[in-house]
Formats: structure tokens, C-alpha cells, sequence
């Protein structure tokens, strides 16, 4: 057992007065925190989050976690919190992830309660204070495509031409995001982190990281998912019922319906990038090998997208022929 672990252990025997219990992994997700399931005698659960301090921070999760719980969303109630040993004790919200739950059947019930809940965060949260998703930030994390992707994992050396379309493309798919409305943005809204069979469903997680952005980036990235995949005109039906429902909440204007669809579209694809290069990454720096496979689906919307967009062609063209047939 680990000193880590240990700590852990002994936290919640003094700490939270637990005794009889079991620890098991929970997850682990795409940055240094992990988490337990504790068994408790009575056949009850918790969750426990642990974050290193030199590597994670609490208080991020703590904040948004009250955001959104004051605006009707499912987080996780806290029972107890450590945030010099990095500890926070949870609601277990449960094992079935919507990435468990989703098929024929259940995806139009499923898809309903994730984007009223996406519309309770965008209409009832204030994002005041939370970090913008900005210019800087919004380049950064394209450039991770570059780096951990193309020049890491597929040592591909750019050409002039090459490397200036990127920047053109990046450039571009910047400005589409700055124009939009802003709002919260959960910046990991999908079906990984989204929990069935809770009430009220969806449970919401791994929410720390949420921002001040665009109002097409959660949407997005429920909708066009890197872990499951549906048919375009189904993912464009769905995204404009959801329009429909933004004017309604006063979210979106009914003027911004000519844009809305390219907002949507753009905004996918800078997080496409983003996600692959993220994947690439987590295999060459954090051993992480299990996201490799999620990165042919996550380009496949770039290709698809792309080819809808003149000036996004040349990009699709490239993703297509010199990443997904190397891949």
C-alpha cells in the first residue's frame, strides 16, 4: 500500500470517524487526482477525492460544486473536506456513467436531462469570477494538437505551408469563440462525466476546470462526444432544440440563429484538436495508454465538419490524409 493511500486511510478513520470500510479505485481521470469508493458496514458508499496539493487543488472544485448546486444541478454533496491533505470525502453518485447507459432506447431521455441541466448552469449561474476561457487559453490548448500529437506521437515534421495553415485555421477558430455569448462552461461536458440512474439525473462531475467561455463549447462537447458517436443530422437536431430552449431562457437571442450552427460547428472543432493532442499526451507523458484509441473519433469530426466549411478544408484535408491514415 501506498504512503498516499495510507494517509488516506487514516484520514478517514480520525478525520471522518469512519471505521468499518473498504477503499477500492474509483476512476482516475485525465489529470493527477484519483479517486476511492468506500464501502462502508451498513452496505452505504462514499466517494473520496484525492488531490495531491502539489499537483491538484481543491478549492476550484469546492466553488463551482456550490455554483452549481445553487442552481439545481447534481454534484455531489461534500461530507467532508481536507484541503491541506488534498482529501475531499463525496455523495457517490454511482458506478453507470452515460457512457454506460447511452443506446437507441435511452439516448433521447438521457440527452433531455443533460441539456436541461446544461441550461440550468448557462441560465441560473453567474460566471463571474471564474477564469475566462480566452485568446491565450484557447491557443494553448490547440497547440497541444501540435505538439503531442503531430510532433510527439507521430514525429511529424510540418512544412512552411503546413504550419502556416494551422495557424490560419487556429487564428480562425479563436475569433469564432470570442464572438459567442458568454457563459459557464463546465469544459468537460460529457458522457464520461455525466451519471445515470441518480435523481435528479444527470449527476455532473469533474467539473473544477469550468470557465467563463462560449456558449457553444459545453453544448458541443455533449453532442458531438469523443467517446460515442451519433449521426449528423441527429447531433443538428439536437443542438437546435436546444437553440430553441437558450432563446427561451434568454441565454441566446433569436437574431443569433444565422450563426448559431457555425458557432456550434467551429467550436467543435477547436476542442477536436485540443482532446487529440490531450490523448496523445496522456499516453507519452502520463502513461496513460487507454485514450489512443478515442483519438480516430475525436479527428473524424474535424474531417467531417471541415469538409462543410471552405475555409476549414484545408484542414480536413490534412487531418484526413496525414494523421488519420497514420493513426
Amino acid at each position: 500500500m501506498s504512503r498516499r493511500l495510507e494517509e488516506l486511510q487514516r484520514w478517514l478513520r480520525e478525520r471522518c470517524g469512519l471505521n468499518d470500510f473498504e477503499v477500492t479505485p474509483a476512476s482516475e481521470d485525465a489529470s493527477f487526482r484519483r479517486y476511492f469508493r468506500v464501502r462502508l458496514a451498513d452496505g452505504g458508499t462514499r466517494i473520496v477525492m484525492d488531490a495531491p496539493p502539489d499537483r491538484e487543488q481543491c478549492g476550484p472544485f469546492l466553488e463551482v460544486a456550490a455554483r452549481l448546486e445553487a442552481a439545481g444541478v447534481h454534484v455531489p454533496c461534500v461530507h467532508e473536506q481536507d484541503l491541506e491533505r488534498g482529501f475531499l470525502l463525496l455523495e457517490d453518485l454511482g458506478e453507470h456513467s452515460y457512457l454506460d447507459a447511452l443506446d437507441e432506447a435511452s439516448v433521447e431521455s438521457l440527452y433531455g436531462n443533460a441539456l436541461g441541466a446544461l441550461m440550468s448552469m448557462q441560465a441560473c449561474i453567474d460566471p463571474a469570477g471564474l477564469p475566462p476561457y480566452d485568446r491565450a487559453l484557447l491557443m494553448e490548448e490547440m497547440g497541444l494538437f501540435r505538439e503531442w500529437l503531430l510532433e510527439t506521437h507521430l514525429s511529424m515534421a510540418l512544412t512552411g505551408a503546413e504550419g502556416d495553415m494551422l495557424d490560419e485555421t487556429f487564428a480562425l477558430l479563436v475569433e469564432n469563440a470570442l464572438e459567442q455569448p458568454r457563459v459557464f462552461v463546465h469544459r468537460d461536458y460529457h458522457s464520461r462525466n455525466l451519471m445515470a440512474g441518480v435523481s435528479p439525473e444527470p449527476g455532473v462531475i469533474d467539473f473544477q476546470d469550468a470557465v467563463e467561455g462560449p456558449v457553444t463549447y459545453d453544448l458541443v462537447s455533449l453532442l458531438r462526444d469523443c467517446y460515442v458517436r451519433w449521426p449528423r443530422e441527429r447531433v443538428e437536431e439536437w443542438a437546435w432544440g436546444y437553440f430553441r430552449l437558450a432563446v427561451q431562457s434568454g441565454v441566446m437571442r433569436e437574431e443569433q440563429e444565422e450563426r448559431f450552427l457555425r458557432w456550434f460547428d467551429l467550436m467543435g472543432v477547436q476542442r477536436h484538436l485540443k482532446a487529440s493532442g490531450i490523448f496523445a499526451r496522456l499516453f507519452h507523458r502520463d502513461n496513460k495508454p487507454g485514450y489512443l484509441a478515442d483519438i480516430p473519433r475525436t479527428l473524424g469530426y474535424v474531417v467531417e465538419v471541415g469538409q462543410g466549411y471552405p475555409e476549414l478544408q484545408p484542414l480536413a484535408t490534412f487531418v484526413e490524409e496525414k494523421v488519420l491514415s497514420v493513426l
